[in-house]
């Protein structure tokens, strides 16, 4: 049986090296895609003309993507995260209030039940102060 490999090291690191280049070039084809998508302040004409950029010359489109615009990409996803927070707090208190509307026997359950929400962090600080005050009044 010949031991003999054909395959140094050397080159199973290279071929690694280009393989997880290559995971982390769909990493950011997906990340751009994704902002060029969801980005409010881009017109319609905007998107088509950056995702047409990013097929025809897909390695530079995105490394051109990223130096243009790849500054506010945190920023706009952290705006995003921001709209769907606020979302689902509303939601959940559209929730809450419905169905305890009628077991609630006096403002101090209600007031318990906000200060469970405050600290479960459904509601912040200030919408806790606000619907006290309305409980309360």
């Amino acid at each position: 049986m010949d031991t003999d490999y054909s395959y140094p090291l050397l080159s199973v690191f290279w071929t690694l090296l280009w393989f997880f280049l290559f995971i982390l070039w769909f990493y950011l084809l997906f990340a751009v895609v994704s902002d060029i998508l969801l980005s409010h302040d881009l017109s319609g004409w905007g998107k088509a003309a950056w995702i047409v950029v990013a097929i025809l010359f897909p390695f530079f489109g995105i490394l051109i993507y990223l130096v243009v615009r790849g500054g506010g990409m945190h920023e706009r996803a952290v705006e995003r995260a921001a709209r769907q927070d606020q979302a689902l707090r509303d939601q959940a208190l559209r929730n809450y209030v419905p169905t305890n509307a009628g077991t609630v026997s006096s403002p101090a359950d209600e007031l318990g039940r906000l200060a469970e929400l405050r600290d479960r962090g459904v509601i912040s600080d200030e919408e806790y102060q606000r619907l006290k005050a309305r409980v309360l009044a």
